[in-house]
């Protein structure tokens, strides 16, 4: 995403209510701002990500998605342990794999 003309850093991430449980996403895609901010814990350059993971994206898109995270780090760990609690319980409940039976009420308003 190389241009003449000057970006605007925030047309590079976008959030709507509702979609992604609200959670920030690149511009242009469904990827989270998590699903990046989990590749570079892993110790992964902006780089790396590209190239190894999502080379359908942009620099600019994983930079802005790097720098969210940096800055807004204690809300995105928050989701982010969230999620794997999500997980945990689910993989409790269904230890074969969860193939879309019915979630108690607690686990389902996640989805929802």
């Amino acid at each position: 995403m190389v241009t003449a003309t000057p970006v605007e850093i925030g047309s590079l991430l976008y959030r709507k209510k509702g979609f992604r449980s609200g959670r920030p996403c690149l511009a242009g895609t469904g990827m989270t701002v998590h699903t990046i901010a989990a590749l570079h814990r892993q110790g992964r350059s902006a780089e790396q990500i590209l190239e190894e993971d999502f080379p359908h994206l942009d620099l600019p898109r994983i930079y802005a998605a790097i720098t969210y995270y940096l800055a807004n780090q204690d809300e995105v760990e928050s989701d982010m342990a969230a999620d794997r609690e999500w997980g945990e319980a689910v993989s409790r409940l269904f230890p074969d794999g969860w193939r879309g039976e019915p979630l108690p009420p607690e686990l389902q308003k996640r989805l929802d």
